[in-house]
């Protein structure tokens, strides 16, 4: 194995891990209507599963593709994920993968 392979991937493998340790909420980007009609997976993450989250917003922008916005705690962008062609599954997933928890028993 090459020496500058692993320490390589050691540097990456920490960048990862701290960047996920800035991440402090979501913002959610998406048009409310047009784009999530043709996206119902995507529709039902937004209308059913995104307001159990805390930390977690949606900002309504018209035309918009359904995107999500992770930032640290000074708002500034950390990742940034489009979600059109994810299931509600995989949009839940790349929620809960950074630290977010949904709350089943909180009140749509």
């Amino acid at each position: 194995m090459n020496l500058f392979v692993l320490p390589l991937f050691c540097l990456l493998l920490v960048n990862v891990v701290l960047a996920h340790n800035k991440i402090s909420r979501v913002r959610l980007e998406s048009c409310p209507g047009c784009s999530l009609n043709r996206l119902h997976e995507v529709k039902q993450f937004f209308y059913e599963d995104v307001p159990k989250y805390e930390n977690v917003e949606w900002k309504r922008i018209g035309g918009a593709p359904p995107e999500a916005i992770f930032l640290d705690e000074n708002d500034e962008e950390v990742e940034r994920h489009m979600l059109k062609d994810k299931s509600r599954e995989e949009c839940n997933t790349l929620l809960t993968s950074r630290g977010f928890i949904m709350n089943e028993d909180k009140e749509l």
